[in-house]
């Protein structure tokens, strides 16, 4: 299953933006209003979780500075990724494209589209804001 945000103009540079991706306490601020849970793990992982679902340990995989961040699943239950594509426009000014992909069966694929786009959405409206 491929879900892509709309892209977002960030009125920040690519290495801002980069830089706040990187840090995974940042996320905490991004995440939709009815987030239940938020905690930090360690400098590159942290869980969450929203009202009526289950929690949710994403761990950075990738990071190709000032460019890409790529977040996957800690757990292989629910082998997914969540990829930041930055694109710079000027100095001051940059536009990120959200990427999720995800392994999953029909039955679940179809249960989990819907909520899974609002979320993205929600994380690259809030990206914009930053």
């Amino acid at each position: 299953m491929h879900i892509e945000s709309p892209k977002k103009t960030v009125s920040k540079s690519s290495k801002e933006v980069y830089e706040f991706l990187i840090d995974v306490n940042n996320f905490e601020c991004l995440m939709p209003e009815n987030i239940a849970k938020f905690e930090v793990l360690s400098n590159d992982k942290f869980l969450f979780a929203l009202k009526g679902m289950p929690e949710i340990i994403l761990k950075q995989k990738e990071i190709i500075p000032y460019e890409k961040v790529v977040l996957g699943a800690a757990s292989d239950k629910l082998p997914f990724t969540l990829t930041a594509d930055i694109t710079t426009i000027d100095e001051n000014n940059s536009d990120v494209i959200l990427h999720f992909e995800g392994k999953f069966n029909a039955m679940m694929a179809m249960m989990i589209k819907t909520p899974i786009t609002n979320f993205i959405g929600t994380l690259a409206d809030n990206l914009s804001k930053i």
